[in-house]
């Protein structure tokens, strides 16, 4: 079942209600190959590869492929909502969901994130709901991220780039942490 618009805006006082800072890393999702996921307690982030063993390393050969969209990041708060049920997150195609204001004003293009051993920074790429999204969470759910307010917010989620490798943990804290 998909939710409603009228359903989705009534969950966006508990995202906005989200850690501007602080929060934690709630679930790990490596895409090993197209179509294919794999939820980890623990991952390893690097500049080469992103999330090691994610297929998004196949793409560095791809001439469109970017550095800047190593990672997506996604609202836990949004896509508990917009899945129903958190064995339905990966569906959405992030590898890092978690606890935090994704919001431009929070996090715009250059923050510096430390989750565990890492650190990553935020790109300017767009992060849009596409026809994948559509067909696994419906009509609306792509409306309502890509709305006014959900890019505003960044409800689809964000790009971001490795700066410092090291082992990530569900249950870590994300915070933001100055460029050095």
């Amino acid at each position: 079942m998909h939710l409603t618009t009228s359903q989705l805006e009534a969950g966006l006082d508990d995202i906005k209600a989200s850690p501007r800072d602080g929060g934690v890393l709630k679930l790990i999702v490596r895409r090993p190959n197209a179509e294919e996921r794999e939820s980890l307690d623990v991952g390893e982030l690097n500049p080469a590869e992103g999330l090691a063993g994610d297929c998004w390393r196949m793409k560095i050969s791809d001439p469109d492929s970017k550095p800047e969209t190593q990672l997506t990041l996604m609202n836990a708060r949004c896509i508990a909502m917009i899945a129903q049920d958190e064995a339905r997150w990966q569906l959405a195609g992030d590898q890092l969901y978690v606890d935090l204001d994704l919001s431009e004003e929070n996090l715009p293009p250059g923050t510096r994130l430390a989750i565990g051993e890492a650190v990553i920074e935020v790109t300017s790429i767009p992060h849009n709901g596409c026809s994948k999204f559509i067909a696994r969470f419906g009509d609306d759910a792509k409306a309502f991220v890509n709305s006014p307010i959900g890019k505003q917010l960044h409800l689809r989620g964000i790009y971001a780039k490795v700066i410092t490798p090291g082992k990530i943990s569900v249950s870590d804290v994300v915070r933001k942490v100055k460029a050095s």
